[in-house]
């Protein structure tokens, strides 16, 4: 447990890892590619070392160099792996190689934690079965543990519930190449968290796979094709931007964070309009997005109440729920039924935590409603979900006596954290290092001359 101290008017210049989302999605195109590719400001944390060390299980060659992660591409010819995949609590790594286990030889078996196993799967598994795939859940619960049998994928049409997860729609876009005659997909409920499929699409056509699509309803992508190796970038992480974006609107000064645009397919860029709504400055700069926040004659932020559809954005509900604490009105929030399905149910969990400190939170069914106020200190546990420790260390920024539990959670999207955290106040950090990525000994690279950056 550590406390977080108070500190007004924020004034800082922060940099934070690669997206999480697009971490996932290019390494598992790479590992799919026809060569060697070279993936630049890779995120390095839990739940992305879980989908490298899992592409490690299908036979692909990964290694490591200090600002890069060379992935050997296997042209979708995946090795058998008798074992079990263990995929931690890493929803993403679940679901999207869940799909990638359709290409593969043999019977996969893939599972993780208990909460994991409580996470459903179901509709992706129909989906996957449409198309002549065996997939299962092993508690025939339509949670993990999975069981997929791979082999050559014919192709068709698959009808795809998507109102709990885009990770579903994503999962088949990124294997669709692979199939003999391609996919249509026709969404018939949802989808959720649309701009999530927007990048899944974006990385899909940066390594060269053609996507046809009618918005969010239909999509088409044709058999046979390839993702074609080269040097890519991930850019900085929306999410985790907004963390620090957040301090600036409790204490009245300004982050910007680097690296950062808001013409970005990352839908959590939007949370920098509604602090905008609440009363905050929003500029875009040539080397990053800065927030600036106000306050009154006594240092209390200013801050005003918003209602806000975040059904785009869910990863940053939490964010704008400890911001809207501080807010004078009623803050809404709708349309986020699905985040009671994430590491933790995070509309209780963000409701419970807040009324510890002294605010008016109420957990809906589909969202939170949030009287602001004059939060007070508290002991804050996490649930071990990265998202509650972060976004409520921002909290202890305004206001003294804020503890959190467990604060090594972060880990899972954020390793460094509390290192740049720590850069708001201006003070050192004892961190471990970053997680690093082990090479494999047996596998030498030479270097791709070719470059799709």
């Amino acid at each position: 447990m550590i406390e977080i101290k108070p500190r007004k008017q924020i004034q800082a210049v922060i940099s934070v890892p690669g997206s999480k989302s697009y971490t996932h999605r290019m390494l598992i195109a790479s590992a799919l590619s026809d060569g060697l590719c070279e993936i630049g400001n890779v995120l390095r944390s839990e739940d992305t070392l879980l989908t490298l060390d899992a592409l490690r299980h299908f036979g692909v060659k990964i290694a490591s160099e200090k600002n890069s992660v060379l992935v050997r591409g296997t042209k979708g010819l995946l090795a058998p792996c008798d074992a079990p995949i263990y995929l931690g609590n890493s929803g993403t790594s679940m679901r999207l190689l869940t799909a990638v286990a359709a290409l593969g030889k043999g019977t996969y078996t893939l599972t993780g934690t208990e909460r994991m196993c409580e996470r459903p799967v179901r509709d992706l598994l129909d989906a996957l079965n449409q198309i002549g795939v065996s997939a299962r859940s092993l508690n025939s619960n339509g949670c993990p543990p999975l069981e997929v049998s791979g082999g050559k994928i014919k192709g068709g049409h698959v009808s795809l519930r998507c109102n709990i997860s885009s990770q579903y729609l994503s999962a088949l876009l990124l294997i669709a190449p692979y199939t003999q005659e391609g996919l249509d997909i026709t969404v018939t409920e949802g989808p959720v968290s649309k701009p999530y499929i927007d990048m899944t699409t974006a990385a899909m056509e940066r390594l060269g796979v053609e996507v046809k699509r009618e918005g969010y309803e239909c999509f088409r992508i044709a058999g046979n094709q390839v993702y074609k190796a080269g040097s890519y970038t991930v850019e900085a992480d929306g999410s985790n931007a907004s963390y620090f974006w957040a301090a600036a609107a409790v204490t009245g000064g300004s982050v910007k964070v680097k690296g950062i645009s808001n013409d970005s397919h990352q839908g959590d860029i939007r949370l920098t309009e509604l602090f905008e709504a609440m009363g905050c400055r929003v500029q875009q700069e040539t080397d990053g997005l800065r927030v600036s926040g106000r306050t009154d004659a006594d240092g209390l932020p200013l801050l005003s109440a918003v209602e806000a559809d975040m059904a785009d954005m869910p990863d940053v509900v939490p964010t704008l729920a400890v911001v809207a604490a501080f807010a004078k009105g009623t803050t809404v929030i709708k349309n986020v039924a699905h985040l009671k399905a994430k590491e933790s149910d995070r509309l209780a969990a963000v409701a419970t935590e807040l009324s510890k400190m002294g605010v008016e939170a109420v957990c809906t069914d589909s969202g939170l409603i949030i009287k602001g106020g004059k939060p007070h200190g508290a002991e804050i546990d996490t649930y071990n979900d990265h998202r509650i420790a972060m976004c409520f260390a921002v909290a202890g920024l305004a206001v003294p006596g804020v503890f959190i539990r467990d604060e090594t959670c972060v880990e899972k999207s954020f390793p460094n954290f509390w290192e740049a955290f720590a850069q708001l106040r201006n003070e050192k950090w004892e961190v471990s290092n970053t997680p690093a990525i082990s090479s494999d000994p047996s596998c030498h690279f030479k270097r791709s001359e070719k470059s799709l950056r």
